[in-house]
């Protein structure tokens, strides 16, 4: 969970103006966040508390707070609206909702940055949902569900860029890499791509920030969950851009979980209740109708 060194936070301000139009918003600050959260309590505020065991244990009884990221991506939540349950992630909540017995109006939303999903310390939430990565590191800062994904990564590039093109890891060895900060990618490319050496990997607070650089011509390519980049192609969101291949072997071998605050006693009740989710195919089922247009992408060679 490496913090930015000077270089990337001078670059990461460089393209703060153009994220926030990208996005819609920038990176999530205290302020945006209880704005969120204020919001979704006074929404939910009118239901009914859910009465379940489980609802009894949650930070506020009979309802569930449920975080997600600031702004949302597609195809993890559509229109950054997760209230609505469309998006894979977003689907995966309420289905999970369902199973803890938790009425769908009694579900509240807030939003984090992705660090906060799995820092250390007290938590105003139940549960955060932004493709965490399942690692022995966080698991001793937070609690997780079972994996309820396994991505791999893919890389993105500019139609008109030298690497667009690239068939092989070592097509993108003269490539300057944009990841986001905390995340496995960065793992991924430093070890796989550039075999430890992590010279040519510039990091930025979120993913609206790395797309902001690649478009700004200030890094050669971006590296992200491979859903993720064919929805940042398929939408736009990077101008011009392509997905240039998966890279091989970063299929996330712990999977994606949904954070709970560390020693939550939410966590039994979570884990048995993600566990008959998987047993009876209903994570399956959301991954075929949310997932399946955004993972045919061509593996490089290593």
């Amino acid at each position: 969970m490496a913090n930015l060194d000077r270089r990337n936070f001078l670059k990461g301000a460089g393209v703060a103006a153009s994220a926030a139009v990208l996005a819609g918003c920038g990176s999530t600050s205290g302020a945006a966040s209880g704005s969120a959260a204020g919001s979704a309590a006074g929404s939910a505020a009118a239901a009914e508390p859910a009465t379940s065991d489980a609802a009894k244990v949650t930070f506020e009884p009979g309802y569930l707070t449920v975080a997600t990221g600031d702004p949302a991506w597609e195809p993890w939540v559509k229109n950054d609206d997760p209230e609505s349950g469309e998006g894979f992630e977003a689907a995966v909540i309420y289905a999970l909702a369902d199973k803890l017995e938790f009425p769908k109006d009694t579900v509240k939303w807030v939003r984090t940055t992705f660090d906060e999903a799995y820092a250390p310390g007290d938590k105003d939430w139940d549960l955060n949902i932004q493709q965490v990565s399942i690692t022995e590191e966080r698991k001793q800062a937070v609690d997780f569900s079972p994996a309820y994904y396994r991505p791999t990564q893919s890389v993105i590039a500019k139609k008109d860029s030298d690497f667009a093109s690239a068939k092989t890891i070592a097509d993108l060895q003269d490539a300057v890499f944009a990841v986001m900060t905390g995340t496995t990618a960065y793992d991924f490319v430093k070890n796989i791509v550039f075999g430890g050496d992590d010279s040519k990997i510039e990091l930025y607070n979120n993913n609206s920030d790395a797309v902001a650089a690649l478009d700004a011509k200030q890094v050669d390519v971006l590296v992200t969950d491979t859903p993720q980049c064919v929805y940042m192609v398929q939408s736009e969101q990077v101008t011009d851009g392509v997905v240039v291949g998966q890279i091989p072997g970063t299929e996330d071998p712990d999977g994606l979980g949904i954070v709970l605050p560390l020693g939550s006693e939410l966590t039994p009740y979570v884990t048995d209740a993600m566990n008959a989710l998987l047993d009876d195919g209903t994570i399956d089922g959301l991954v075929q109708e949310w997932l399946k247009d955004y993972v045919e992408v061509p593996e490089l060679t290593a």
